[in-house]
């Protein structure tokens, strides 16, 4: 991926946009993100702690008074054309973002025109960095800007993820979409997935730096194990709620009803019940060793959860083990 300053950014979109559609766009640019600490916890209802980062998508739009969308990928240098009406599938799976987008905007009634659109962006793909959830903040913010709609930042969220779910095929949590919408320059974000209560934690003084390390390890949610650990984590819970009527998901088992019933949950199955449980514990401590200004602390938090992530869950691959040894 090529190298922008944030102003090159910008104006290739707007070149690229008059270029293509002879007027001037709306502007909207959304940020990747970083999760510090709170894996695979979102889409067991527990607690995610990420952060904004300032790699980004930037997108151009505006209303082109038709009954279809012309959409351009300055990255992928591919377009697509879809009929707002009945939006098809695309080959493309960037296209499907915004199909989804569309169709989950309708089903909850909203109404669309046809649009232009146009976006690059300089977040690594398939670096667990959300560049899909950019996207579709994106686009939902310069929709709701050119089609006057009233939809706050979390709703937007809940469409980004239904999109994932439904026209992608990826069984995320929300915590992505959230933090997309939601992130502040120098805060980190803890969530609560459940009631998407949220707090802004200071996160970033004046001498320490959050740098991150891309591994060049690619992957794709859709054609991952992550759909397959959402499902074992699920199995867990269709045997744990026998015990107490009251667990939806991971987020309302006690260690002590893990541990009681560990003999009915295969080995595999309870690694990876353990890892979550651990994981919530760890995002309220290192919320905590943040607010006590204790970095150290903090940093042992997420050695101890890549640990977890390696052993347990086993989501890691050999080159971010390195990387973390």
């Amino acid at each position: 991926m090529k190298e922008y300053t944030g102003a090159d950014l910008i104006q290739i979109v707007i070149d690229e946009f008059k270029s293509r559609f002879k007027k001037e766009p709306v502007l909207v640019a959304s940020p990747g993100r970083v999760n510090l600490i709170g894996d695979h916890t979102d889409y067991n209802d527990g607690f995610v702690l990420p952060a904004a980062i300032d790699k980004k998508t930037v997108l151009g739009i505006s209303p082109n008074g038709m009954d279809k969308v012309r959409a351009f990928s300055i990255d992928m240098n591919e377009s697509v054309q879809l009929q707002v009406a009945h939006p098809k599938q695309s080959k493309m799976q960037w296209a499907n973002y915004l199909k989804g987008v569309i169709c989950e905007l309708k089903e909850k009634g909203y109404s669309l025109g046809g649009f232009d659109v146009v976006f690059s962006g300089d977040i690594p793909i398939g670096a667990g960095l959300s560049s899909s959830a950019a996207l579709e903040g994106a686009l939902l913010i310069g929709l709701t800007q050119i089609f006057d709609l009233n939809l706050n930042r979390s709703e937007m969220a809940r469409i980004g993820q239904l999109t994932e779910h439904n026209h992608v095929g990826v069984q995320c949590g929300i915590m992505d979409q959230f933090v997309n919408l939601h992130g502040v320059e120098r805060y980190a974000l803890k969530l609560d997935c459940r009631s998407l209560e949220f707090e802004q934690v200071p996160f970033e003084r004046d001498d320490i730096k959050v740098v991150l390390c891309n591994s060049k390890v690619s992957h794709n949610l859709a054609d991952s194990e992550y759909n397959v650990r959402r499902a074992q984590c699920e199995q867990g819970v269709e045997v744990l709620k026998k015990y107490d009527a009251g667990i939806q998901n991971l987020r309302d088992v006690s260690r002590e009803l893990l541990e009681d019933h560990k003999s009915e949950l295969n080995e595999l199955i309870f690694r990876r019940c353990k890892f979550v449980l651990d994981e919530n514990e760890r995002v309220h401590a290192a919320c905590k060793y943040l607010a006590e200004d204790d970095l150290e602390a903090f940093g042992k938090c997420m050695f101890d959860s890549h640990e977890g992530l390696s052993k347990e869950y086993e989501v890691s691959c050999r080159e971010l083990d390195v990387l973390v040894e």
